[in-house]
């Protein structure tokens, strides 16, 4: 029960104070908004990333919620076509802390044993119509905590820890209750009607409009809907709504039975007669088509999705269907059609479902294989009896004398570190998946007490002290610095929580890490370093130990004595063979010994090993004991030395170094690992060696298993062949074939003969008796893909990637040849073991082939084809066609075989006829890669990923499933072992699970196994960790899917009852809903509104009279006469999240800052001129603007304001603003221009610009908004200008024109998203924001001026929370668009809405009127005109005028959200402007949208120029590549490609001098490498080089090869006529390519030959210039520099770009930028090797080029400055202009141009005659490096 103080239920936001975020914390943007649904304000919580927008209480993770109410009521609304995250951080009783997530991201359901994983899928099944899709309904989402736990995980639920909620969502509040409400049901009702349900409180409830229904606007969610506090028959006293809300005949929905529940007890019926969701079933998902269904079975087959139960979903339907909880679905058999409608009658179930048991029905066994991430971590327990490792994502516990193992479960991924303290009762743990969690495991009973993120992003060490009070973590942090952590675990067993105690950075390296005996000692070792380390406190500190001339050594391990008194001495071993003992309390070296074990030659027998001054062997690992001292080493030997180090004592070689040695507690034992990935001990007192787990070193890619004996042969990617002992898990053979890669394998059923094919093509026999080869066949000329075995042992088959399939007898020992057919197997097929599959009677053979589209199946003995399925024509209804994957013969007598497709399902044919008899759809996420299929036709087992399930009968109708999981690493193949009692799965290891039934001895149908699994109620404490296993699965097996209790039933969200007819829902208990619809007049009501008066001048600040209401405005701003003196923002504190609109404006991030001071040349004497600007900026608002009359067009782009002549297509451009411009204004006579942009760095303001439209120069430069101008208008007479903040200023300010002084500001309580002045009335003006539009009047008496202003709220029936756009139309009209998309028409006279109508489906954010049109644009990219001519007779109908006299004359679509329009008085033609970046021309009599300017949507990253210099090409991060003529900077042609980013270009040079064909060379961020044609506008070729993203590219002086350079370092040599990747050089590998660059030179220049000169630029301030002669395959290296690294920058935190480039005016030099510490450009000589010359930059360069036709270098800087350095006369120019970094420039091949990109703009220079260049500062070009 909760405390008192939480009865009967806690609101969660008040109480822990929400809007304070004192004790709870918002991240992102998280916005208080109105909803027009609710009309109350709720929290927005959105972004595109859930992780970094969210919610979440408590503020931190060390606090608790400590919420103990059962239920959990979350409000809250999905957003559409958006993903949502819900995480619950629950406790038990036991102190385990479970994580519960809901979220419409997850596909399927998943848990470990902390945590668990709902997907919320949204179905609507039949929407009444009129309703809002389920999906984005407010929703009431009741979750049953108690129950939860204990159906998933068999624990108690203790108290909600903490909540999160992540993008993108609407919440309105929290509650937790110990009660179980009904939301439906008013207190009137309920006791009305006496219904023995629980009212949901009227804090919590959703209004309900009088006469609706509440399910028709709201969804609720009671999961698991089975709760025992859940009331089963809720709605059944209440009245349902009439029939006539169904628009359909309503289908019969049979039950979904989970596996291992019993069938369903006291459910209603199954018939939905009417739409009311107190008609509670079991519905499945919506119906799939099934390839088979006979008549009689018709009615069972139209409600089964086959293989859509596989996991737990959580279902918000329409009220039509009660939401379900499906799991595990098992199938159904069907009734007769007569047993069925008498059932129905008696309203009974008329559905025999028969349970899939036992669940689980496989409970792993062993698993074969040890490491994976390390192979350095095996420990003991303290008994010694146990050893402890790690097996990829497994932890195994290994009874060494029974050898049994038990596991610990959880990871997900590979475990990389492993920790056991000195009792054995705390076992840690760590995975090398980010973000890095910790695993704190109770190492005796198997159950995870903790699981924790850690600080250290890969952790490499765990150590325990040996209390187990102190676990300490070494890893790399986020800047790959050295991170110890040390945690507090001495309370995790008694539910407590794991606490950092302290954490430390250090620059030293730490190979190793040990704590000491007293839990704050601790030490360790590195390269050149050894530490000691103190826990005091909080802090961690260290001292280094004084190594003297054993400095320099490679520290490898170290390990404390076991002193009674505490450590005295540490021992560390190195690389170089030396055994160091360190005093601990002197912190100094005492001995220093180096081991060198010496062989005598000629000596028969072996010697112990002595000193000497020789080489050292490299210790890997030491272990002490009181007694010995154990070291491994790299010569592959376990030694053991007394602690004087006098003689060796004991010795034992291992196949491969020894990584890690470990002396058992008693000293008797000392266990070892080798990097092959051993694991053993030796034995000291007997002098044995005993291997304990011997293991691949690679991914398994195939199993075979032997019918005669129970062993298992795998085959992996470390080339070698295992064979195993399924018995015993060790390992019988091991055969490694020299200089040869298997691939498959397969054995002889009768004979002691195992087949291997190989990648040679080559196809082994080996016999297991003389371990001998018996026969080798290369038959193939590819790669053999698969063996198949008659079952019979009469033929084998092989078959290759080339399509070939060879038929061999082997009958005999020497198999032999018979027959080998070409093109018989699909050559591009799924990488698969079940390529081939034989018939259990022997007689027929099947494999994907010909195509990848079919499925073949032939004879056995002759081969011939007896049937071809086509795949592809299976699914008629699918959009693209489909491919085989695998195949697998049904069990004998069926025949039928089975394949697996590429789109996720699973096909059952018929072998004779090739029709489908059964389809399994949506069976793994995706493709299924191995089928298994058990003797009885029971099971099938598939696989995919890293998850196999198991299918109960999947011959019938609806199949079962069961998930398992524990692959770290994607499952290759699964199989049943021959005895059918076993399932091996394969993939980073070997997997042996055990199936808990015998399938030969249980008859189809019945309920498998004798012994049932308990319930969660009868389930107590297991005796052992197998049975606890096997009980509840909680810590046992690896399953993505919980194990539901045998006696549970199946969970089920409940929608919850509907109110009874005629109730007023939930409208009894609001009071401020204002007055009722019976009280008002019929058509739009009209809210109270409260008029303002407040009172600002020039002759002094008075007091103001406030009537009331929100808009109240307590203090006056500041007067026109001192702007600055007193600032409007400090009237009003209110939040300043940002309104849910994309009308307001929102700068784009920049990183880079303009530099506070800097000189710009004079106007005549610049080297370069701004030709033109290519793009718009489509984040702006409103940024445009054109007057047809005067032809004046001007739009902005970045921070430059472009005028446009439209005839000539000429351009002026008008420069000041320092950062982004967000909106223009033009004068009404055309005189003035007005721009306003955010602040700059040295300011604390915005700017506006006042331009003179004549001149193009700046008038005056006004400021006084705080943050960024939303919007700016003139007064019709031009007397007066508006300028209006935005959401962060909240500022409306009026200047007079005259003096550009302000006249008068005013602090607004909310944001505002529009402003204008009334039609012919200065006096007047109109603003609108939140649900509410406010006039403005502006009068003035003498001096002081007073802004009077009346509020007027938007009525209730429009629903729209955001007024965002307004236009005056015909007076005293005044048009307003909505975020929800509807137009209101307001009377300005009498301040009333009289009209709204459903304009859009989005949002409005433009508006222009016109006489009798209108237009309207909005974010769903939608431009409308509309017809209002009739409004102004409908403003004199009052109330009962009706929208339908509004007409939609046209509609255009565009290419993103309208931002921008200007039309012509008659609104026939017009400019529009996008979020695109795009300005398009408007024809409405014509019905045409034609492009005028257009640009990049987002950053551009390379420019090309043609070898004419006719036209440039430039490339994007949205994945296009566009042609541009570089006379009218227009666009010619368009490349693109979808879903991917264009990182690289490079345009063809001409060939032999001719032009030739012109070709483009794009890189994209798939490592593809595609060829365009310029001429041919087409792909020419895709080529593939890389791995990972390209980043540069560049074509050879000839043009006849491509080089390419990936972000992983690789440079790939390419044809481009062929596609064919010839070369491949790492030598930069590690480091991201930066520059590629090519020349041609003189066949013996620098001494090499070769035509071709190229360089190479990386990231790790590397380049190399290479020779080639790629004709004769010939690529020499003639230099290569490396320089230090440069500090990283302070607004990015990253390295300067590596830049380099050969000197066009003199070929012996490389200019470079970005090398070294210095902001400098480098001038390195090829000849001298060396730098001669260096040239002073202002900042790192982040761009550079070099002009072919003159001495000019072009520098740009991330400080958005672009310089020029003439390099003749030593002189530096800087240019402004462009809105952020200039990352990219480039010269034209003739230096008439140069252009410069920042982000997405594209600014053309022209570069006048040198003759006219004025120098501005001196460039020193003969100073030497620094």
């Amino acid at each position: 029960m909760a405390g008192v103080w939480q009865q009967p239920y806690l609101n969660v936001f008040r109480h822990f104070k929400l809007d304070e975020w004192k004790r709870s914390t918002k991240e992102g943007d998280v916005a208080l908004v109105m909803d027009k649904t609710l009309r109350s304000t709720v929290y927005q919580i959105w972004g595109p990333v859930s992780a970094g927008n969210y919610i979440q209480l408590p503020k931190t993770s060390t606090r608790s919620l400590g919420l103990t109410g059962r239920y959990l009521y979350v409000l809250f609304r999905p957003l559409p076509a958006k993903h949502f995250v819900i995480h619950l951080d629950v406790s038990t009783e036991d102190s385990q802390v479970i994580r519960v997530s809901f979220s419409n991201l997850f596909k399927e359901f998943r848990s470990t044993a902390t945590w668990l994983q709902f997907p919320f899928i949204c179905e609507a099944k039949s929407s009444r119509p009129g309703t809002t899709s389920p999906g984005t309904q407010w929703t009431c989402l009741q979750l049953d905590l108690q129950d939860i736990l204990l159906l998933y995980l068999n624990r108690r639920y203790r108290y909600l820890k903490s909540i999160r909620l992540c993008a993108s969502l609407l919440v309105r509040n929290l509650y937790t209750s110990d009660l179980c409400f009904d939301p439906a049901v008013t207190v009137t009702e309920a006791r009305r009607n006496k219904l023995a349900v629980t009212p949901m409180p009227r804090e919590m409830a959703f209004p309900v409009p009088k006469g609706e229904c509440w399910h028709d606007r709201y969804v609720h969610i009671r999961f698991p809907s089975d709760s025992p506090g859940a009331p089963r028959e809720l709605g059944r006293k209440s009245r349902s709504p009439p029939e006539a809300g169904l628009p359909g005949p309503v289908p019969q929905l049979l039950p979904r039975v989970v596996a291992g529940s019993r069938a369903l007890q006291d459910s209603v019926s199954p018939m939905v007669q009417t739409s009311s969701p107190i008609a509670s079933c079991r519905a499945p998902s919506v119906p799939a088509r099934l390839p088979e269904v006979s008549l009689s079975r018709e009615l069972l087959e139209a409600s089964a999705q086959v293989g859509a139960g596989d996991s737990v979903n959580v279902f918000a339907h329409t009220p039509a269907v009660v939401p379900s909880v499906l799991e595990n679905v098992g199938s159904q058999e069907a009734a007769s059609s007569k047993q069925n409608g008498q059932e129905m009658a008696r309203g009974k179930n008329p559905s025999h479902p028969r349970s899939f048991l036992p669940d689980p029905i496989l409970r792993l066994k062993g698993v074969i294989g040890f490491g994976g991430q390390s192979t350095r971590w095996a420990l003991w327990t303290k008994d010694g009896a146990t050893v402890v490792y790690p097996c990829h994502a497994v932890i195994v516990a290994l009874q060494i004398d029974t050898g049994e193992q038990r596991f610990f479960l959880g990871h997900t991924d590979k475990v990389s570190a492993l920790a056991l303290d000195r009792s054995s009762l705390l076992l840690a743990s760590a995975q090398a998946q980010l973000p890095c969690m910790v695993w704190l495991w109770d190492f005796q009973m198997g159950g995870c007490l903790s699981m924790f993120q850690s600080p250290v992003h890969a952790i490499c060490s765990l150590s325990f002290s040996d209390s187990g009070a102190v676990l300490c973590g070494v890893g790399k942090d986020g800047h790959g610095r050295t991170m110890v952590v040390a945690w507090g675990t001495d309370r995790v067993g008694l539910g407590g929580e794991v606490a950092v105690l302290a954490k430390a950075n250090t620059d030293t390296d730490i190979q190793s890490w040990t704590v000491a005996s007293d839990d704050t000692r601790m030490a360790s070792c590195g390269r050149g370093s050894v530490r000691l380390w103190r826990l005091r406190g909080r802090a961690l500190r260290s001292c280094p130990v004084d190594l003297g001339e054993h400095h320099t050594l490679h520290f490898t391990d170290l390990a404390f004595d076991s002193g009674q008194d505490g450590p005295r001495t540490l021992y560390v071993c190195s690389r170089s063979g030396h055994i160091l003992e360190v005093d601990v309390q002197h912190m100094a070296v005492r001995h220093a010994r180096l081991l060198l074990p010496t062989r005598p030659t000629g000596s028969l027998h072996q010697q112990k090993p002595t000193f000497t001054s020789g080489p050292g062997v490299a210790i890997s690992s030491v272990s002490v004991s009181p007694t010995l001292c154990a070291v491994g080493s790299e010569d592959r030997y376990l030694r053991l030395w007394p602690l004087d180090f006098s003689a060796v004592l004991l010795e034992a070689e291992h196949e491969g170094p020894v990584n890690s040695v470990h002396i058992s507690p008693d000293g008797q034992r000392v266990l070892s690992t080798t990097s092959m990935g051993h694991l053993g001990f030796l034995d000291t007192v007997s002098r044995e060696y005993r291997m304990l787990v011997r293991s691949h070193t690679a991914s398994v890619l195939a199993c075979a298993t032997q019918p005669v004996s129970r062993r298992l042969a795998t085959v992996a990617q470390d080339n070698t062949v295992c064979i195993w002992d399924l018995a015993t898990l060790q390992q019988l053979y091991d055969l490694t074939p020299l200089d040869e890669a298997p691939c498959a394998v397969a054995f002889h059923p009768t004979q002691q003969t195992l087949f291997c094919g190989f990648r040679s093509g080559a196809v082994r026999s080996f016999s297991l008796t003389t371990s001998d080869v018996l026969v080798e066949h290369r038959r193939h000329r590819g790669a053999v893909t698969g063996l198949a075995v008659t079952p019979d042992g009469s033929f084998l088959f092989s078959a290759c990637d080339r399509g070939a399939l060879a038929q061999y007898d082997c009958s005999a020992p020497q198999c032999s040849v018979l027959r080998v057919a070409g093109n018989m197997v699909c050559q591009d097929a799924w990488p698969s073991p079940n390529t081939l599959a034989v018939s259990g009677d022997s007689h027929l053979l099947a494999f994907v082939g010909p195509s990848k589209y079919t499925v073949t199946v032939v004879g056995t003995v002759s081969l011939d084809e007896l049937l071809r399925v086509d795949i592809s024509a299976l699914d008629s209804a699918g959009s693209h066609l489909d491919s085989a994957v695998a195949v697998c013969f049904g069990p004998q007598p069926t025949s039928h075989l089975l394949v697996s497709t590429l789109s996720t399902k699973v096909l059952m044919l018929d072998v004779t006829s090739g029709r489908s008899v059964r389809e399994l759809s949506g069976v793994h996420p995706v493709a299924c890669s191995s089928l298994a299929f058990s003797k009885d036709a029971c099971l099938l087992v598939t696989a995919s990923d890293r998850a196999i399930k198991v299918w109960d009968s999947p011959t019938q109708a609806r199949p079962g499933c069961q998930v398992y999981i524990g692959h770290s690493e994607p499952v290759q193949g699964v199989a049943f072992t021959p005895d059918q009692q076993q399932v091996l799965s394969v993939g980073d290891t070997v997997f042996i699970w055990d199936v808990l039934f015998c399938s030969e001895r249980t008859p189809r149908g019945s309920i498998r196994g004798s012994a049932r699994a308990p319930s969660v109620c009868e389930a107590g404490p297991a005796t052992g960790q197998q049975e606890e296993d096997s009980v509840s699965g909680a810590c046992g097996l690896p399953r993505r899917q919980v194990p539901m209790p045998s006696q549970a039933r199946l969970p089920q969200l409940a929608v919850g009852a509907t109110p009874s007819e005629g109730s007023d829902g939930m409208s009894s208990v609001l009071d401020d809903e204002g007055p009722s619809e019976d009280d008002s007049p019929t058509g739009l009501r009209q809210a109270p509104g409260a008029a303002v008066l407040v009172e600002k001048g020039a002759g002094g600040d008075r007091p103001g009279r406030t009537t009331g209401g929100p808009w109240g405005l307590g203090k006056p701003a500041c007067s026109h006469s001192q702007p600055s003196a007193s600032s409007p923002r400090d009237a009003v504190d209110l939040p300043t999240a940002r309104p849910d609109s994309y009308k307001h404006f929102v700068a784009r991030f920049k990183a880079s800052q303009f530099p506070r001071s800097i000189s710009f040349p004079p106007a005549s004497g610049r080297q370069l001129r701004l030709k033109a600007v290519v793009g718009y900026n489509g984040n702006g608002r409103a940024n445009m603007v054109w007057r047809p009359d005067t032809g004046f067009f001007a739009y902005t782009c970045g921070g430059l304001v472009v005028v446009e002549d439209l005839h000539s297509g000429s351009q002026q451009h008008w420069l000041g603003h320092p950062e982004e411009v967000s909106t223009l204004a033009l004068s009404h006579d055309a005189q003035v221009l007005a721009s306003a942009s955010g602040r700059g760095c040295e300011v604390a303001c915005c700017q506006i610009r006042i331009w003179d439209v004549f001149t193009g120069t700046c008038r005056r430069l006004l400021s006084h908004h705080g943050s960024a101008v939303q919007a700016l208008a003139f007064s019709p007479d031009d007397r007066l200008l508006i300028t209006l903040g935005d959401y962060g200023d909240r500022t409306l300010a009026l200047w007079s024109t005259a003096t550009y002084e302000l006249v008068t500001s005013t602090r607004l309580p909310e944001p505002v998203h529009g402003v204008a002045f009334g039609p012919g009335d200065a006096a007047r003006l109109t603003c609108v924001g939140r649900g509410a539009v406010t006039f403005w009047l502006l009068q003035q008496r003498g001096a002081d001026i007073h802004l009077q202003a009346h509020r007027a709220s938007l009525p209730v029936e429009v629903g729209a929370s955001e007024l965002t756009a307004l236009c005056f139309g015909t007076a005293p009209l005044l048009y307003c668009g909505s975020n929800a998309g509807q137009i209101c028409v307001w009377d300005t006279c009498s301040s009333r809405c009289f009209l709204a109508w459903e304009a859009d489906d989005g949002e409005i954010g433009v508006l222009l009127c016109a006489g009798m049109r209108l237009v309207s644009g909005s974010n769903t990219r939608r431009l409308r005109l509309w017809d209002v001519g009739a409004v102004p007779e409908l403003r004199l109908k009052g109330s009962g005028a009706r929208s339908s006299a509004v007409l939609l004359e046209r509609e255009l679509t565009l290419d993103g959200a309208i931002v921008s329009a200007a039309f012509d008085d008659r609104i026939d033609m017009g400019i529009v402007g996008t979020t695109a970046g795009t300005l398009w021309y408007v024809s409405w009599a014509q019905g045409i949208s034609t492009r005028l300017v257009s640009g990049h949507r987002s950053k551009v990253n390379e420019v090309a120029f043609s070898p004419d210099e006719s036209h440039c090409a430039t490339c994007g991060e949205d994945g296009s590549v566009r042609v541009w003529s570089l006379a009218s900077m227009e666009l010619v042609i368009q490349f693109q490609v979808l879903n991917q980013s264009c990182l690289c270009l490079a345009w063809s040079p001409p060939s032999h001098g001719r032009l030739g064909r012109q070709r483009l060379a794009a890189g994209y961020g798939d490592g593809a490498l595609r060829v365009f044609s310029v001429s041919r506008t087409e792909m020419e070729l895709k080529m593939h080089p890389h791995p990972s993203a390209l980043t540069a590219v560049a074509f050879t002086a000839d043009g006849q090869t491509i080089l390419s350079g990936d972000k992983d370092g690789l440079v790939a040599v390419s044809h481009p006529r062929t596609g064919m990747t010839f070369r491949v050089l790492r030598d930069h590998q590690g480091a991201a390519i930066s520059a590629i660059h090519t020349r041609s030179k003189e066949y013996g220049d620098f001494g090499v030959p070769g035509a071709d000169l190229w360089l190479a630029a990386s990231g790790d301030q590397r380049v190399s210039v290479w020779a080639a002669d790629w004709l004769e395959d010939r690529c020499e290296l003639v230099d290569w520099l490396s320089f230090p690294a440069p500090a990283p920058a302070e607004a990015s935190g990253c390295l300067p770009p590596s830049l380099a480039a050969f000197c066009p005016w003199d070929g012996d030099l490389l200019v470079c930028a970005g090398l070294g510490p210095r902001e400098e450009l480098l001038l390195y000589s090829l000849r001298q090797k060396q730098v001669v010359e260096t040239v002073p930059l202002p900042f790192f360069a982040v761009s550079l080029s070099l002009s072919p036709g003159a001495h000019l270098v072009a520098v740009g800087f991330a400080e958005r400055l672009l310089r020029l350095v003439d390099c003749e006369s030593g002189t530096a120019q800087d240019f402004a202009g462009h809105g952020d970094s200039v990352h990219l420039c480039r010269f034209s091949p003739s230096t008439r141009l140069l252009l410069t990109a920042a982000h997405n703009e594209i600014l053309v220079w022209e570069v006048p005659a040198a003759e006219a260049q004025e120098p501005q500062c001196r460039v020193s070009w003969g100073e030497s490096p620094r």
